[in-house]
């Protein structure tokens, strides 16, 4: 079983159980999140696909903690004219744990 779900603007694919890493939420650790725009939901014998969304299937997961992701460098140089810049950004991150497809 799994379902494929919008969160803040993304598209993840998710089984329960599983972990991973999403857009920061708002929401507090050990908080429980639902995410209602689900676009596809496969139960191993249908497949459900939205128009945009899928109605009556809901995704619940639990929020575990805030993270930054690895640091990207942003580098620009223009040859002969001494000019460099040199910036980095890390992007902030939730981890949730998929509990329950239903």
């Amino acid at each position: 079983m799994f379902a494929v779900v919008d969160i803040a603007g993304q598209q993840f694919v998710v089984t329960e159980n599983k972990k991973i890493y999403v857009p920061k939420l708002s929401n507090e650790p050990d908080s429980e999140v639902v995410f209602d725009t689900v676009l596809l939901y496969n139960d191993d014998k249908n497949t459900k696909v939205g128009a945009p969304k899928v109605e009556g299937v809901k995704v619940h997961a639990k929020v575990l903690e805030h993270v930054k992701d690895d640091k990207v460098l942003v580098f620009k140089k223009k040859r002969r004219k001494s000019y460099k810049k040199k910036n980095g950004h890390r992007q902030q991150l939730t981890r949730i744990e998929i509990t329950k497809i239903a």
